[in-house]
C-alpha cells in the first residue's frame, strides 16, 4: 500500500465526496483520480453515484464521472489500512 493509498483510505471511513477528499487531502486531483483507480481495482474502496449508496454502472462511467461520485472503503479496504 502506498502513502498515497493509505492516506486516502483513512478519509473513507464515512462515505466522502470528491471535492472533499481532494480538499482534505490536498491533493491534485489527476493524482486523487488515479490513486481512487488503484484502489476500486484492488476492491478497497465502494464507488458510489450518491450519498446514499447508488453504485455506478461501470469503469467507463467513473472515467467520466469521477469528481460527481461519493466514495466508502470496504472491508478489505479497511482491513488493509489498519494493518499497515
Amino acid at each position: 500500500m502506498t502513502d498515497a493509498e493509505f492516506d486516502v483510505l483513512d478519509e473513507l471511513y464515512f462515505i466522502e465526496s470528491f471535492d472533499s477528499l481532494a480538499k482534505t487531502l490536498s491533493m491534485p486531483e489527476e493524482q486523487l483520480k488515479i490513486v481512487l483507480t488503484g484502489l476500486l481495482e484492488k476492491g478497497w474502496i465502494k464507488c458510489l453515484s450518491s450519498a446514499t449508496g447508488e453504485l455506478p454502472a461501470d469503469q467507463e462511467e467513473f472515467d467520466s464521472q469521477y469528481k460527481k461520485y461519493y466514495y466508502l472503503a470496504t472491508k478489505a479496504g479497511l482491513l488493509a489500512h489498519n494493518s499497515r
